[in-house]
């Protein structure tokens, strides 16, 4: 079984090409469902049975000594790895059944994403690093192409120079499965970008090793997506906005404040990266709950 998975794995490196945090989880996922199976005594997909794969995800949902319970989507998630990895199974010819093809995962609550409004997100932006040094004319582009392209904190931190083009106002951002797709790019960014490429990263770059990254650390290698999540917890805390924020905050409220000013769904999933419409169409629920709040306050027959 342990061989078995090891062969998933390097299928999903070579021939799906899944990206690296993907691909951790998918590796501790399966790793801890091989161990789980290890400790009932099972060692082969003979011992695998339906009911076998419906007591891991109980297992999951309730944890153990070693492991807390998990969440719905996180359960969700290890039971899609298991049922990919069975999968895999039947067609390589190590197994004839399918044990965990009738196992649903289970379905995460609905929840809302977290939008900022607008003046709290150009807070941040004003308040992104130290004025007048390179690291601040840093993260305040980075921050900016962020709220300004929708990108993952990823994308962001995987971009090359080649990869904005200032004169044509577009930026080539390589998401998830390694999928690249060409986003406009604001001139609030493109100014951001443009005051730290000539005033800030010349000073970050002499001390490094000539790395063509578009975000540097203060070592001149490339800036991590750790590092990039700290400069907007920083910026938000230096900036008074009292909400939780993560870059996935800033994501969602590009794709949240594009809708209320008229964008259609399909161009807005085209900006984010959504393989189906279905994924950005969470974002018209936020929409809705506006639009529902002026009509409240605002027609004179919306209360009783």
């Amino acid at each position: 079984m342990v061989r078995a998975v090891r062969t998933y794995l390097d299928h999903l490196v070579v021939e799906r090409g899944l990206a690296d945090n993907t691909l951790k989880s998918y590796r501790r996922d399966l790793r801890r469902y091989a161990g789980w199976l290890a400790d009932r005594g099972v060692e082969g997909f003979d011992g695998v049975r339906e009911e076998t794969v419906t007591e891991f995800l109980v297992a999951l949902r309730e944890g153990d000594q070693d492991h807390p319970p998990l969440s719905a989507g996180s359960a969700a998630r290890t039971v899609v790895a298991v049922r990919g990895f069975h999968r895999f199974a039947v067609r390589e010819g190590l197994t004839q059944v399918d044990p965990s093809a009738a196992v649903r995962p289970p379905a995460p609550a609905k929840r809302l994403p977290k939008a900022l409004p607008l003046s709290d997100i150009e807070r941040i932006l004003e308040a992104a690093g130290a004025p007048g040094t390179a690291l601040a004319l840093r993260d305040r582009a980075l921050l900016e192409v962020l709220y300004g392209t929708g990108a993952r904190i990823s994308e962001a931190v995987g971009l090359d120079l080649d990869d904005l083009d200032l004169e044509q106002g577009s930026v080539l951002l390589r998401g998830k499965g390694g999928k690249e797709r060409m986003v406009p790019v604001g001139s609030y960014a493109r100014e951001a970008v443009n005051a730290y490429l000539v005033r800030g990263r010349p000073e970050l770059s002499s001390v490094g090793h000539g790395l063509p990254a578009m975000f540097l650390n203060a070592r001149g290698g490339r800036l991590s997506r750790q590092s990039a999540w700290t400069v907007l917890v920083r910026a938000a805390e230096r900036a008074g906005v009292p909400a939780e924020v993560s870059p996935h905050t800033l994501r969602h409220s590009f794709a949240t404040h594009l809708l209320d000013g008229g964008a259609d769904v399909r161009v807005v999933q085209e900006l984010l990266g959504h393989a189906s419409v279905t994924t950005t169409q969470v974002y018209t629920l936020v929409t809705v709950d506006s639009l529902r709040e002026v009509y409240a306050t605002a027609h004179p027959r919306a209360l009783s």
